[in-house]
């Protein structure tokens, strides 16, 4: 049932319950930061809304008449369910600002999330946070039905419905066990040949996937899959044991590749398997909060130290061993 007109608003019995408790329109209006003829024609207002007099005048000050002591008594219940109210809905923004939900590419969660979620927890130690993994085209998903407030995602260009930023850059790269015959070549691999050899790869839907098939669409496509994997760790194994060449995040081979326990094959100048790491959000609704905070995080990160590969990666083997990836100067292609 909608209110009365003969209802006051909510500020006007704020305004009467300070003066009967101060005793005075000049006092109540300084308390509540309005000036004292504004408050006073308020109260009239007030009065000539509800059709009776509120208070008693004086030299002395204001105090409520008989009728205004109702109205007080009825007032004070509404003010203070009101301030219940305020208190709620205080609460729940903040319990809303302490919380982010991600959901991220498995290389965006295993290789680079780690860093950025230390450094979110360093600035905001109080936002708590839940991060999930999918690949892109889920991530997506997941985002467009609002289980998340921030995606991250692989692949060349942003998902249908989504706005995004681009927060890094990282590229494909083949890889084999040291036994495999293109360990020893040293003639880069050409885009038709890649597309013709079946590789170990990820699985459809993957954003690693994605940008394959299109940087080998020009060459014909690529050949059937020896084998598809759901995660990165599985396609190393899976190279490290000769199951056959695999095409992965550089990101994920740092360490294999200078302990020598995988090779990265040189690839043709023609061959493009770089990719921009997006961050992704609903379209016409820009990240706030802890979800806008860790969007300005990952864009003060480091860059990543490239991997070596073909002849260079061969003569740096030796000394790579043991110690780890050492940076280098960061390529034209970045």
């Amino acid at each position: 049932m909608a209110l009365s007109p003969r209802v006051p608003e909510l500020g006007a019995l704020e305004l009467l319950l300070a003066v009967a408790r101060l005793g005075s329109v000049g006092r109540a209006a300084a308390e509540l930061g309005v000036s004292q003829p504004t408050a006073s024609a308020r109260i009239k207002g007030m009065e000539r809304q509800i059709g009776v007099p509120l208070l008693d005048r004086s030299p002395r000050g204001s105090r409520p008449t008989e009728a205004g002591r109702l109205v007080v008594e009825w007032a004070r219940h509404v003010v203070e369910a009101a301030q219940a109210l305020d208190a709620g809905i205080d609460a729940l923004r903040e319990r809303r600002d302490a919380r982010l939900v991600v959901v991220a590419s498995l290389t965006v969660a295993e290789y680079l999330m780690p860093g950025w979620l230390l450094a979110l927890h360093t600035a905001s130690p109080g936002t708590a946070v839940t991060l999930r993994t999918a690949n892109s085209a889920d991530v997506a998903g997941h985002v467009l039905a609002g289980e998340a407030d921030l995606g991250f995602v692989e692949g060349p260009s942003t998902p249908p419905g989504l706005a995004g930023a681009v927060v890094a850059a990282d590229r494909l790269v083949v890889v084999v066990a040291p036994g495999h015959a293109w360990a020893r070549r040293r003639a880069p691999l050409t885009g038709a040949e890649l597309a013709a050899t079946p590789l170990v790869l990820r699985e459809p839907g993957s954003g690693t996937r994605e940008v394959l098939e299109m940087a080998l669409a020009p060459y014909g496509g690529a050949a059937k899959p020896r084998l598809e994997l759901a995660s990165s760790t599985a396609l190393k194994a899976a190279a490290m044991t000769g199951a056959g060449p695999v095409c992965l995040s550089e990101l994920a081979v740092v360490e294999e590749l200078a302990t020598r326990r995988l090779v990265a094959v040189p690839l043709a100048d023609g061959l493009d398997l770089r990719r921009p790491l997006r961050a992704v959000w609903p379209a016409g609704r820009r990240p706030s909060g802890p979800a806008r905070e860790l969007l300005g995080l990952t864009r003060q990160s480091a860059p990543y130290p490239r991997v070596r590969v073909g002849a260079e990666a061969a003569g740096a083997g030796a000394g790579a061993a043991g110690a780890g990836p050492r940076p280098r100067k960061r390529s034209s292609e970045s």
